[in-house]
């Protein structure tokens, strides 16, 4: 009897469509993905387009556009699935996918029709990627902060600020960009706006890409805006609505995505200590014979197993239409978590040894830190953990049907479950 590819953990979130498709990946990984790492990872200033052609040409970077617009139609579990299993090989190639797919939630949830007719059978196809522009150099999670800003000259809106550590930032063809539009003092949630904006337009220029710690090859740089032109038909959402669209797609793609290339980059230190502790002389035997070392082994493995459910648990919610802010919170904030311990453990297993680059182990701790930040650091995805847990005890001590801040997997129920097709659809 073969042995099943995927785990017996997660048979309860996967269709034979996703095991087919588990398989895809993982082929196209070790031929497309593997022989490109250590050309990334020698040239960290370097941003590589080729991953990105790679997977266009797949159409992955539409894995969840409707089929009315040439998408694959396949669910959030299909998409976890793409992201984990490149990143068990390349957390670049696994950002690379994932970044871009973020401003595809904004389009697809906040998109007029004909915004949505224009531009998603590109996204579908590859032949244009995109890019969310959010964060700030001075300002970080902080969006009330936001310095960028949008005034109304009476034909356009004319755009200036700088947006840092933008995903996709020297590939993308289109960045949602969300500015101030109204007077500081106004409430965040109504303060701001979300535009589409084209890099070649005038007025937009990416900076040199910069070295990061870890994800070499994959660029999340600085893109500055100085009076930027944008059509009032640009606007994405309606006036006054963009931290809304920020903050959703944070949440219903930012989050489980990143609980994605967590989970990936935990798997793989799992299994590259397995394999050296295995090999390792010792005594009469090697490293993994220590008692010591087997209780370490057995805190990453479950630890690998949580993580694992944790982030399937969360998007197979996702896609059934379920109530699932908090677990895709949890997901993204414990995920990292538990992929940072497992790292430190196999970093002080592997000794001296992980400290030469020559090591893989090396490379995929430095990309588990990169999983932190994005989307909330783990004390933002607690802070919004205890809000929630809050505000049911106060629903619950008061006996009252107020439902307090409306979770974005229920606001926008209608536009995250489509119809799914089977996710092998345009591989």
């Amino acid at each position: 009897m073969p042995m099943p590819i995927t785990p017996a953990t997660l048979d309860r979130f996967l269709t034979p469509s996703h095991q087919a498709l588990w398989a895809d990946v993982d082929a196209f990984a070790q031929e497309e993905v593997l022989p490109l790492v250590e050309r990334m990872e020698s040239a960290p200033s370097r941003v590589d387009r080729k991953l990105a052609r790679l997977m266009a040409n797949r159409r992955w970077f539409g894995v969840t556009v409707p089929a009315a617009f040439g998408g694959m139609q396949a669910g959030h579990v299909a998409k976890t699935i793409l992201i984990h299993r490149l990143a068990r090989v390349s957390g670049a190639a696994a950002a690379i996918l994932q970044a871009s797919l973020i401003p595809v939630a904004a389009l697809l949830h906040f998109g007029t029709s004909d915004q949505r007719t224009a531009l998603l059978p590109s996204v579908a196809d590859g032949s244009m990627l995109m890019s969310i522009a959010v964060t700030e150099p001075d300002q970080g999670g902080h969006i009330g902060g936001m310095k960028a800003s949008a005034e109304w000259d009476g034909k356009a809106w004319v755009l200036s600020g700088t947006k840092a550590h933008v995903g996709n930032s020297h590939i993308a063809d289109l960045h949602v960009v969300v500015a101030r539009t109204a007077p500081h003092g106004t409430r965040t949630s109504q303060a701001l706006t979300a535009f589409l904006v084209r890099t070649d337009q005038r007025g937009v220029h990416v900076h040199r890409h910069i070295s990061k710690l870890g994800l070499h090859g994959f660029g999340f740089g600085l893109i500055s805006f100085d009076r930027v032109r944008i059509p009032p038909e640009n606007v994405l959402g309606e006036e006054g609505q963009g931290f809304a669209v920020a903050q959703s797609s944070s949440v219903l793609y930012g989050r489980p995505n990143l609980a994605a290339v967590s989970l990936g980059l935990h798997e793989s230190a799992v299994a590259l200590t397995a394999q050296y502790v295995s090999a390792r002389p010792r005594s009469k035997g090697t490293l993994a014979d220590l008692g010591v070392v087997r209780d370490r082994l057995g805190q990453m493995s479950a630890r690998e197993i949580m993580a694992r459910i944790l982030t399937y648990h969360a998007v197979d919610m996702l896609d059934r239409g379920l109530p699932c802010d908090m677990e895709l919170i949890t997901a993204k904030g414990i995920g990292h978590e538990l992929a940072s311990d497992t790292g430190t453990d196999a970093m002080e297993l592997h000794a001296a040894n992980a400290l030469d680059d020559s090591y893989p182990l090396q490379r995929v701790w430095r990309d588990m830190q990169t999983t932190y930040a994005p989307a909330g650091t783990g004390e933002v995805q607690r802070i919004r953990l205890a809000e929630g847990l809050l505000q049911e005890h106060r629903r619950s001590a008061e006996q009252t049907d107020d439902t307090g801040r409306i979770a974005w997997s229920v606001l926008l129920a209608d536009r995250i479950r489509p119809a799914r097709l089977d996710p092998r659809a345009a591989v």
